[in-house]
Formats: C-alpha cells, sequence, structure tokens
C-alpha cells in the first residue's frame, strides 16, 4: 500500500518541488496544501462536467478515427478539466495576500495542477490492478509531467494578467492550457487506437508523442527558469505603504530597497 502510494503521489510531489524551489520568497505551506486539496476538487469537477457532456453524444470513449481521438481529448478532457481546474485557482487566489509576486502564479497554478494529477493518478493504478506498476511508470513520464506544464502555462498567463492587466493574457490562461492538453491527449487516444493494429503508424504516433513532450517539457522548465529570475514583487491586493514603504513585505533579503 505504502509503494502504491509512492507511485502514485511521488511524481507530483517531485515536479511541485522543482517549482516551489525556485521562488525566493517561498509560499505559505497551508495555502500550498490548500491548492493541491482545490485540484482534487476540480478533479471531481471535471468529472461531474464530462458526465454531463458525453450524455450529448459529441464523443466516444473509444475513439475509432482521428476526429473521434479529437473531440474525446477536447471535449471530454482538455476543456472540462482545464476549466476546473482555472476556477479552483481563482477561487484560491482571489482573496490571497499571498499572491503578491509574478512568479506566485506559476506556484499556485502548480499545485492546483498536480492535485488534480496526484487524485487522478491514483484512480488510473488502482484500475489497472496487477498492472499496476507498468502503470505508474508511463504515467509518471508523460501524464503527470503533462499535467504539470498545462498548469506552469496557465499560471504564467494568470500572473500576466492579475498584476499587468493584460488583455490577451486573460485568454491564454486557458485557451493555451486546453490547447497543449488536446494535443497530448489526440497522440495518446490516436496512439492507443493505432496500437491495435500494429505495424508502422504506431511507431510514427509514439514519436510524434515523445517529440512533443520533449518540446512541451523543455518549454516549461525554460518558463520557469526565466520567470523566477525576472520575478517581480507586487504586493498584497490590500498592502499598506507609508512614503513607498510597504510594510507588509520582508525586506531582510534586499534591505537596500527599504
Amino acid at each position: 500500500m505504502v509503494l502504491f502510494l509512492i507511485a502514485a503521489l511521488a511524481p507530483a510531489l517531485i515536479l511541485f518541488y522543482f517549482v516551489y524551489h525556485k521562488d525566493t520568497q517561498p509560499e505559505p505551506t497551508r495555502i500550498v496544501v490548500k491548492g493541491f486539496f482545490f485540484g482534487v476538487l476540480s478533479a471531481f469537477l471535471a468529472i461531474m462536467a464530462d458526465s454531463l457532456i458525453i450524455k450529448t453524444g459529441v464523443y466516444t470513449e473509444t475513439p475509432a478515427s482521428l476526429g473521434e481521438a479529437i473531440r474525446l481529448s477536447f471535449l471530454g478532457a482538455a476543456i472540462p478539466e482545464e476549466c476546473a481546474k482555472l476556477l479552483m485557482l481563482w477561487l484560491l487566489l482571489r482573496n490571497c495576500q499571498a499572491f503578491d509576486e509574478r512568479y506566485d502564479g506559476i506556484v499556485y497554478s502548480t499545485a492546483v495542477g498536480l492535485g488534480f494529477a496526484g487524485f487522478e493518478n491514483l484512480g488510473y493504478l488502482a484500475q489497472a490492478g496487477p498492472q499496476w506498476m507498468g502503470v505508474a511508470f508511463s504515467r509518471a513520464l508523460f501524464a503527470v509531467p503533462g499535467h504539470f506544464a498545462f498548469a506552469v502555462v496557465m499560471g504564467y498567463y494568470y500572473s500576466q494578467y492579475h498584476f499587468k492587466k493584460d488583455k490577451g493574457a486573460m485568454i491564454k490562461m486557458l485557451l493555451y492550457p486546453v490547447l497543449l492538453h488536446g494535443v497530448y491527449d489526440t497522440l495518446c487516444f490516436t496512439m492507443e487506437s493505432a496500437a491495435s493494429k500494429e505495424g508502422l503508424a504506431t511507431l510514427l504516433v509514439f514519436a510524434l508523442l515523445v517529440f512533443f513532450c520533449v518540446k512541451l517539457f523543455g518549454y516549461t522548465r525554460r518558463k520557469i527558469l526565466s520567470e523566477a529570475k525576472s520575478n517581480e514583487y507586487y504586493g498584497s491586493p490590500d498592502k499598506v505603504e507609508r512614503n513607498g514603504y510597504d510594510v507588509n513585505r520582508d525586506w531582510t533579503d534586499k534591505p537596500e530597497e527599504q
């Protein structure tokens, strides 16, 4: 049981640590834990939304063509899941005083996204039965890092809109994660469909999936590092200033700016 839980949750926790330790002003533990919990709630919201969408008959759970794989990927996964995550991220941050730096958007969005991924992992591994270790390995390489990447992109644009009032970022914070998630799932479902027929098609789709993931994870890593390096402090929504001095800020690391 312990090994099962480690296999399901460790990939999400390791990826979150990579983001968290890049923050020069680490976020409060209680809010981070709350973010993970909100991510679990977003999984339930996505399941409820998906159960309603599938009743319309707009997609099938066993795609036999590329078109069916695209509909399943976007309507059955990417759109309901990313909308649920964004809703829970907004609920988490709407009155959050600790959300005072641009990089914080990535930290909190990643907490929500990996809370979702960890909960989803538990479900997939439980369904896999005796083969759960193989499923855990493949999801640690692809699915969990995928949710991590989608969350980083969402958090980046969430901060751009929140702090810089970038109107375009308001659209991108949902559109880009949905597109990336949809393309990823389309490749996965297409590969599963091709595997039943065997041959060169399976290898080709798998190669495309690996190429997409390498590019996506590389882009995500660069986004984290560059955003952490150029991070800016904006202050909490109800900060108190006197003669330009923000009394809510911890100045111990930058006394020269007081």
